[in-house]
């Protein structure tokens, strides 16, 4: 069975963007890039809100279009372009570069998904991955902490009423200060 990673970077206060949406803050650099690239290769398919999958569409598919991007950020741009991906929108009409749109979290739908052949469903926003947690649906989580306090912004995790138990499968530390830390849900029994 497929698994539900959820894949976020993080201010060390636990936020993923600033009161502005701002993301500047990211420390993104090719050595980090290219770790997720490899993580983000072997996925089956991308997951994502309506906001994020715009964002992502507007610059990723032609970004390595651009001769001044090289590297592993070129490399991401097909890894983007080609893989699968779910956007889930109440409103959006249609998308592009092998999209699909699904309205509503239904576990039921997500677990028939999660059945299907294929390498694990990457998650990605925080809006959808609190309904995801809501419904308990998360089965990994890769956070991304960034050296750097923002003070306030959008947090990545919300108030909830649900204790979910983990167990740590991995760390790393990358040479720009990011530190991945990387959890399974404590009665899983899969290999890190």
């Amino acid at each position: 069975m497929r698994k539900i990673v959820l894949s976020m970077s993080v201010s060390l206060d636990g936020f993923i963007e600033g009161p502005d949406r701002q993301i500047d803050w990211h420390l993104v650099d090719d050595e980090l890039h290219r770790y997720v690239n490899e993580q983000l290769r072997t996925m089956g398919a991308f997951m994502s809100g309506r906001v994020t999958h715009e964002l992502m569409a507007e610059f990723w598919p032609t970004a390595d279009a651009d001769p001044s991007r090289t590297g592993p950020m070129a490399e991401f741009a097909g890894i983007w372009r080609d893989k699968p991906k779910i956007v889930f929108s109440r409103t959006l009409e249609r998308a592009d570069w092998n999209t699909i749109i699904m309205r509503d979290v239904v576990p039921e739908e997500i677990r028939a998904l999660k059945a299907q052949p294929g390498g694990d469903l990457a998650l990605g926003g925080a809006d959808l991955a609190a309904a995801f947690m809501r419904h308990d649906l998360v089965d990994e989580y890769r956070i991304y902490v960034h050296p750097v306090l923002i003070g306030r912004g959008k947090p990545l995790f919300g108030p909830s009423d649900t204790k979910t138990d983990l167990r740590l499968v991995e760390t790393r530390a990358f040479g720009n200060g990011v530190v991945l830390l990387h959890y399974r849900r404590a009665g899983d029994s899969a290999t890190g």
